[in-house]
């Protein structure tokens, strides 16, 4: 398969008038205070950009916590701070600032004037700074504010401790994606949704347009023409359709995507598409109206030497090999909104995706929680509603008691409600694992690592009208099946060090010998694609990530086993499960 190199840090909304500020950046930090707090306007930032305490050079996009940065410093920060010196030339186009990701919250001072401030850690970000930019030499200042330990404070995997423990692991302070500006005409393109219809051969997109001129909107597949649409002074809200001349499914190890050019007036912005629909029916999982089992695995989004960001897009790429070369065919995205260019890719290899969020560290026992959450998770969905990979949201995972607290309930309903009306077309589970409130699926997180114990259980599910006992009498009162699609989305975690200069970590008892690894992985397995009544699993997990080593490959993406454990767990993720028979 032959993967097209993203070209834009954002390949779903590609304009070619743009320019990469990644690089070398002075550089400032502060360790964590006692009695720090966040600031409420651009003082804090005014100060520090005029106190020249800009001690070290920055690799950006790295985190100061990464090798790849430069600098490696692992213990709490409060505050970074940045500042570059870039030439623009002017013109009549309009010129903002972006950021692919900043956490958590981003102050930026463009000539010594405020350009904006962003609340969150992990989706895109950008100001317009036409006014503020001169032609020639201009000053970028950006500061970002960070607390872990703040409970209104979205961390993700983010260790709340001062070294990593368990499966949380080392932090990423402040810029840990691309920053660039993008020069946008004054009339232009703001955004659009696109709606496939696989059934009928065509696709429909809602624009959101700046000023009024022509529209031109085109579909492009393995380089030639196959449908045009053109709207005469479209402006506002624009609704089109383009009939396509030739249909090619996007399905699963098949990413066949449509290339789409947009013109609006001079503004001109590259897209693509899959013709690629999701429902559920019953029990089953449907994808382009044919029951798909998926067989995913866990995968957290962590590097050895970038932490949350990937030194290459070779290493994304690699990501998504290595996890179809074991048989599976998606992943969930854990605890982090992935790099777009990772969706990107995912998008071209045919691998099915999750959307999550990061919502470990926020108080949610707390009805302030709402506004926090749902003003970041918001900007996920938006920004990723139109990548045919992705076939799922899943914006909260194991809500437990916060701090004996039980979790406010009307937040998960919110961001349900939320994302359903502004994304009919996939399936949402409110919480992974637990606990359940308004849901699409009932997924449920289980570590038995007892095959026989596990099976008794599931194949109960079978044949009675009630999930097991021990999850509804473990959690009574908290959450009730009403008879919805079963997931299994954490399972396994089977511990096989690879690392033995540190102290690992894992799900159940250990095994002994990989032999004993892939008698569970395939007992445990075998189940859940024996169950006629569950449409796919999650594998914990992919790799190993520092302490936490119960992965299928190393840290490095290295091999821990020899190839015929790998070719067992191989030859179990391929069969054809139970939900899927129908389709032979």
């Amino acid at each position: 398969m032959k993967i097209k190199i993203a070209k834009h840090p954002n390949p779903q909304f590609e304009r070619k008038e743009i320019e990469i500020l990644n690089g070398e950046w002075d550089f400032g930090f502060q360790k964590a205070k006692l009695g720090f707090k966040f600031s409420t306007n651009e003082k804090k930032a005014v100060e520090i950009r005029n106190s020249n305490n800009y001690t070290q050079k920055i690799n950006v996009p790295f985190c100061v916590e990464s090798e790849l940065s430069g600098i490696g410093y692992k213990n709490f920060i409060n505050m970074v701070w940045y500042k570059k010196t870039v030439n623009i030339k002017k013109d009549d186009k309009r010129v903002f600032l972006c950021f692919g990701a900043a956490d958590n919250l981003t102050t930026v001072l463009v000539n010594g004037k405020l350009a904006g401030r962003h609340k969150g850690g992990y989706t895109p970000f950008r100001f317009d700074i036409t006014f503020l930019v001169n032609n020639g030499e201009n000053e970028i200042f950006v500061l970002c504010e960070d607390d872990v330990k703040n409970p209104f404070v979205i961390r993700g995997k983010q260790s709340e401790w001062k070294k990593s423990h368990a499966c949380d692991y080392t932090r990423t302070t402040g810029i840990w994606q691309t920053v660039y500006f993008e020069f946008v005409p004054e009339t232009c393109v703001e955004k659009f949704k696109i709606y496939p219809d696989h059934k009928n051969g065509l696709v429909t997109i809602n624009f959101n347009l700046k000023g009024k001129a022509d529209l031109t909107c085109e579909a492009f597949y393995d380089g030639k023409s196959v449908g045009k649409t053109i709207v005469e002074n479209a402006c506002g809200n624009e609704v089109i359709q383009i009939k396509l001349d030739e249909t090619h499914l996007w399905e699963v190890e098949s990413g066949r995507l449509y290339d789409l050019e947009v013109t609006f007036g001079e503004d001109k912005v590259y897209s693509y598409f899959g013709l690629r629909n999701v429902r559920l029916d019953g029990y089953k999982f449907l994808i382009n109206e044919k029951s798909v089992f998926q067989r995913l695995v866990l995968d957290q989004g962590f590097y050895k030497k970038g932490i949350y960001t990937a030194p290459t897009d070779a290493d994304l790429i690699n990501d998504i090999k290595i996890s179809m070369d074991l048989g599976f065919n998606g992943a969930r995205l854990h605890q982090k909104v992935f790099d777009p260019k990772f969706l990107y890719y995912a998008d071209q290899m045919g691998y099915l995706v999750w959307g999550e969020y990061a919502n470990w560290g926020l108080d949610y026992s707390n009805p302030k929680s709402v506004d926090v959450f749902l003003n970041e998770w918001k900007e996920a969905v938006e920004r990723d509603f139109n990548h045919p990979a992705l076939i799922g949201w899943c914006p909260f995972n194991e809500t437990w008691d916060y701090k004996k607290r039980k979790q406010y309930d009307p937040l998960l309903a919110t961001v349900y409600d939320y994302t359903k009306a502004v994304d009919s077309t996939r399936p949402c589970i409110d919480t992974s694992g637990n606990f359940h409130v308004k849901t699409d699926i009932y997924d449920l997180h289980d570590y038995s690592y007892d095959v026989d114990f596990f099976k008794k259980n599931y194949d109960r599910f079978m044949t009675e009208n009630y999930l097991y006992e021990h999850v509804l009498q473990d959690n009574p009162g908290r959450q009730k099946y009403n008879g919805e699609p079963v997931f299994i989305s954490e399972y396994g975690g089977i511990k096989w060090v690879s690392d033995k200069s540190i102290k690992s970590w894992g799900y159940g008892e250990d095994v002994k010998t990989p032999e004993e690894f892939a008698q569970r992985y395939v007992g445990l397995t075998d189940v859940i694609m024996s169950n006629y009544k569950m449409f796919g699993f999650c594998y914990t997990q992919l790799y190993d990530i520092e302490q936490e080593q119960n992965g299928l490959y190393t840290y490095d993406r290295e091999k821990k086993f020899d190839d015929d454990i790998y070719a067992k767990i191989i030859a179990v993720n391929k069969q054809i499960a139970a939900i899927e028979k129908e389709n032979e």
